[in-house]
């Protein structure tokens, strides 16, 4: 993820975790040819012509460059002859295996550190980690969600999605369509070719949209290594071993969500992250509503003022800090994808405005005109509730002043310390009692030349000591400084 982030990293990190992408060093050839005739006979065989130079290298697998025999092309539909064949690394499984294991037995310890929040978002992180790996390894999946994505673009010219080669095509090799592209982040290339950046990152972004909120079904994986543009401005999607689903559930929550941030309905926002899951309801919503609105503010390209962003800062470290924010299972490739595809489109267009982008495409799709006729109902429902409830007021007034007038008028109050504040400094308190005991009678003990005695109450204060210095590293707060990142980026170029 960070290889796509030019906002973030200077130019010289980028560069070194881009070859991350697709330039990891391959397998032998010899080993990776036992895998090929292992699930589709002779390489001979099987294709007219192989090379056996990798092409493209990742951590589960490489794909090679490859010709399909006349006789296979002329029975398919289509005219595909030069393909791309995607090959399991060998013996990969293992080292799979071994390493999802060190994050299991891991986990319990990092836990034992964090906050419920953080351990909420790890535990899923680790478990969504472990499903999405061990799909991507399989490739008959692969197949099937290449497909039906395939089918959902069918028809829009704006992208190029690679067939499938079904009869070459097994658990551990899979065989497509091979389209030659430039390198989405090739910025120099595009240009030279002639190709309008800021369309290209508004097709992309425009591409997961519908991925995510109309189809249900998407690719998981958007860095630069599985994005090219064709020569006419076409977006191509590569390698689609991670890829996800989303329920209706949170599809709707993450229409609410974008509808609110084309809005700029900030209590919207807070109300769509608290239903969907990712943020904590016990959430101070006045500090999160200022961090949503920055948030909001540079997602648009706009220069975030210094100042708001430290006054937040010491609101938040002036409370009682617990992290408000979690991850649930079901949005953890959501938000890989949301994250990367922002990488790669500021690559592409700096001045990218993703709000105006999202904001086109729930208009044009209609999502709004729907929300709005819903917020109009809503409101209908809420007036008349509110004329019921005027008509039973007079009443209940009545009554309670005749109760004030006869002094039998009780309040009862209840505080609520969901973040046991009051227990935190009740600790405080009775720790720092003791410890002021405990020196004390150190320093007596010490008066009436008992050594042992004292040297014992010394360890009792230093226990004490460790005990009160716990419970003031409970209450955490934020030391990060924040950084906005188009306005780094911006910077990072008025230098040069």
């Amino acid at each position: 993820m960070l290889s796509t982030r030019p906002d973030v990293l200077p130019p010289e990190y980028i560069d070194e975790l881009a070859a991350l992408q697709d330039e990891v060093p391959p397998a032998e050839w010899e080993k990776a040819r036992a895998v090929i005739e292992a699930e589709l006979g002779p390489v001979d065989e099987q294709f007219d012509s192989f090379d056996t130079a990798a092409i493209s290298g990742a951590s589960l697998g490489q794909v090679y460059r490859a010709q399909l025999h006349s006789e296979t092309v002329a029975a398919r539909d289509d005219d595909v002859r030069e393909v791309a064949v995607k090959v399991r690394r060998p013996d990969i499984e293992e080292l799979v295996e071994a390493d999802l294991r060190v994050i299991r037995w891991s986990l319990p310890l990092i836990l034992f550190f964090v906050d419920e929040s953080r351990a909420f978002s790890l535990e899923n992180l680790a478990d969504e980690f472990s499903k999405t790996i061990r799909e991507e390894m399989d490739y008959e999946r692969e197949a099937e969600m290449l497909a039906e994505i395939r089918g959902n673009f069918a028809g829009d010219d704006r992208y190029r999605i690679p067939a499938v080669i079904e009869s070459h095509s097994e658990p551990r090799v899979l065989t497509m369509e091979r389209i030659p592209g430039t390198k989405i982040n090739d910025v120099a290339e595009l240009e030279r070719k002639g190709i309008d950046r800021s369309t290209i990152a508004e097709n992309l972004q425009w591409a997961y949209m519908q991925m995510i909120m109309d189809d249900g079904v998407f690719h998981a994986d958007p860095h630069p290594g599985n994005l090219a543009v064709t020569d006419e401005g076409r977006i191509v999607f590569y390698d689609f071993g991670m890829s996800g689903r989303v329920d209706d559930f949170v599809r709707e929550k993450i229409i609410e969500f974008y509808i609110a941030v084309a809005n700029q309905d900030i209590d919207g926002i807070l109300d769509a992250l608290i239903e969907i899951g990712t943020l904590s309801p016990d959430a101070d919503r006045g500090v999160m509503a200022e961090v949503m609105e920055i948030a909001i503010q540079d997602a648009r390209g706009e220069d975030v003022e210094q100042y708001r962003v430290n006054q937040i800062v010491g609101q938040i470290e002036d409370s009682i800090y617990v992290f408000p924010f979690r991850l649930p299972k079901n949005l953890a490739l959501v938000l890989r994808v949301a994250t990367v595809v922002e990488g790669v489109c500021v690559t592409l267009d700096e001045d990218f405005d993703f709000i105006e982008t999202a904001t086109d495409y729930l208009t044009e799709q209609g999502y709004r005109e729907e929300t709005a006729r819903q917020y109009a109902a809503e409101t209908a429902g809420q007036i008349r509730r509110s004329g019921e409830s005027l008509t039973r007021i007079a009443p209940k007034v009545e009554r309670t002043l005749d109760r004030l007038d006869r002094d039998d008028l009780y309040v009862r109050v209840g505080v609520e310390d969901s973040g046991n504040v009051f227990d935190q400094l009740a600790k405080q308190l009775i720790y720092g009692m003791l410890l002021t005991m405990a020196l004390f009678s150190m320093g007596v003990l010490y008066a009436l030349e008992a050594p042992w005695a004292a040297v014992v109450a010394a360890i009792f204060a230093f226990v004490l000591s460790i005990q009160l210095y716990r419970t003031f590293r409970e209450s955490r707060s934020i030391q990060a400084k924040p950084q906005f990142t188009r306005q780094n980026l911006r910077q990072r170029q008025r230098e040069k």
